[in-house]
């Protein structure tokens, strides 16, 4: 079995000096049609309920986000495990039902419950604002 961190290392021995002359000279810029491209392919397999393509289509989007990942890495901006531990962040502080509402979370939904998911879509721009703020 292979783990995300075969993954990270594979796409490492590909941007090396001795890997692949057309992974090495990407940028951020010139990969950004290939993020797109792949979204689109993951929607029509999601559309056509296609799973087994499904599967595929995430691999080369999830490729995406290590590519730019990796690419940030090299130039010292930010990891892999930088992206996780704000999307971490991100998804607790914007689910307190879940996870514990904060003095802050009280403050700023006014002391309301989110108990339904109507609540939560309600209150998602203040949730935003406090995910945002750390």
């Amino acid at each position: 079995m292979k783990s995300f961190d075969d993954l990270l290392r594979v796409m490492a021995k590909l941007r090396s000096r001795r890997g692949c002359p057309w992974d090495r000279k990407q940028t951020h810029a010139t990969l950004v049609r290939y993020l797109f491209e792949e979204a689109e392919e993951l929607k029509k397999s999601i559309r056509k309920k296609d799973f087994k393509n499904m599967e595929e289509e995430l691999g080369d989007v999830l490729l995406q986000v290590v590519f730019h990942a990796q690419l940030a890495n090299e130039k010292k901006r930010f990891s892999i495990n930088d992206i996780v531990k704000t999307l971490i962040r991100k998804l607790t502080l914007r689910h307190p039902h879940v996870f514990g509402y904060t003095k802050e979370h009280r403050k700023l939904l006014k002391g309301r419950r989110l108990k339904t998911s109507q609540d939560v879509l309600a209150n998602w721009d203040t949730l935003k604002k406090i995910s945002s703020r750390r």
